[in-house]
Order: C-alpha cells, then structure tokens, then sequence
C-alpha cells in the first residue's frame, strides 16, 4: 500500500513573539482533538465498538479510548495501523477541511474492509470522513461463516437488507431470525450480535449504521 503523505496547512500567525507563532501553537495543540473526533466519528461510522476495533488493529482498547478523548498523541505508525483497521486513508483521521456537497464513490476507490481470513468484508457506499452519525455499506458473507459483532455504543441501530442469499441473525439473547433474499431487519447494535450465512453460496447485503450517541 503506498503512503499517504500528512500535510498540516498552518494560518498566518496572528502574533508572534519571541519568535514563536502563537496561532501555530495554537494549531498543534488542536491535533489530539481533531484526530480524536475523526477516530471516535470513523469508528462508529463503520459499527464498531473500541474492544472490536482493538482487535482489527492491534492497538489496545485503552490507548485507543485515550486518542479519541484527546488524551494521548498516537504515531505515525499507530495512526496507520488504526486507519488500516477502519479500510480509511490516514489522511481521514487528520481532516479539518469542509467537503464537497456531492461525492461520488467509484468501486475501486471504496474503502473495504476484510476480516475473518476473508469470511467477511465491508465495503463503504458513503463518504466515510464525513461529519454525519449514519454509515452505509455493503457487506457481504462467505458459505457457511458465522460473524460475531461486540456491542456498539448505546444508541447505536444497524438496519440490514438482504440483497443475496439467506442469514441467520442473532441479537442479544432474542430468537434467531432468518432472513432471505429482499427481507430487511432493524435492531439496537448496543448488543452482543451474530450474523451467520447458511446458505451454500456468498451472501450480500446493505448496512446501515446509524449512532444517536454523536
């Protein structure tokens, strides 16, 4: 995968003194809080909670909690393992700059996500450095595999359509629910859930995520 290079565009400085620009400094303490939001907006954009992104990334639950509150300055390295994690550029997590009002989204250039050794995959159909709380993708299932999700943060709803195929979804302690080709589901993601594909061939499907919790 080829770098990304981290660009910080700085104002003029309104003062300086002693040599020492006072807006710059100003710019450079606001980095923790730009990347935290970005990373916490990223995150349950794509439906995940800390503990699941932990573990996509390999970067603890802790550290990752201490980024998103502004607490803690990550690497280079770091950022790259998290972006890598979430399908986004680097340069996502660093964002300040308002965005066109229509984006177009090719194929090629969507963001996908690859997890399970290949069993299961997402594929972003929105922007995803966007300041919005809802996420859009398209998800889909290998023969036979059976997903696990950790609960999201409280207020956190997916909305689950079937465009292929059949799933076996669980929530919470609630009764399996089947779903086939065009059936659709809504349910509260602040619960431990499970989707498995028990059907003989791949399994596609639309999520939408949507997170009240800001």
């Amino acid at each position: 995968m080829a770098a990304i290079p981290i660009s910080m565009t700085r104002a003029e400085p309104e003062e300086v003194e002693d040599g020492i620009s006072r807006s710059s400094e100003a710019s450079v303490r606001d980095v923790p809080a730009i990347v935290g939001a970005n990373l916490r907006r990223l995150r349950k954009g794509q439906g995940f909670s800390l503990e699941k992104l932990a573990e996509l990334s390999g970067v603890s639950r802790a550290m990752l909690g201490q980024i998103e509150t502004a607490k803690s300055v990550p690497t280079v390295s770091l950022l790259w393992r998290v972006a890598d994690a979430l399908g986004v550029p680097v340069a996502s997590l660093m964002a300040t700059e308002r965005e066109p009002s229509v984006v177009v989204i090719r194929r090629d250039n969507a963001s996908v996500l690859v997890a399970s050794d290949g069993q299961y995959a997402t594929r972003s159909l929105a922007p995803v450095n966007r300041a919005r709380s809802t996420g859009f993708f398209e998800v889909t299932f290998a023969p036979g595999h059976r997903e696990r999700f950790q609960a999201s943060a409280i207020g956190t709803h997916h909305n689950l359509a079937i465009a292929r195929g059949r799933l076996l979804i669980t929530v919470g302690d609630e009764p399996p629910v089947t779903l086939e080709e065009g059936d659709s589901i809504a349910f509260e993601a602040s619960r431990p859930h499970a989707i498995e594909n028990i059907s003989a061939s791949l399994v596609s499907a639309f999520l939408v995520v949507i997170s009240s919790t800001g």
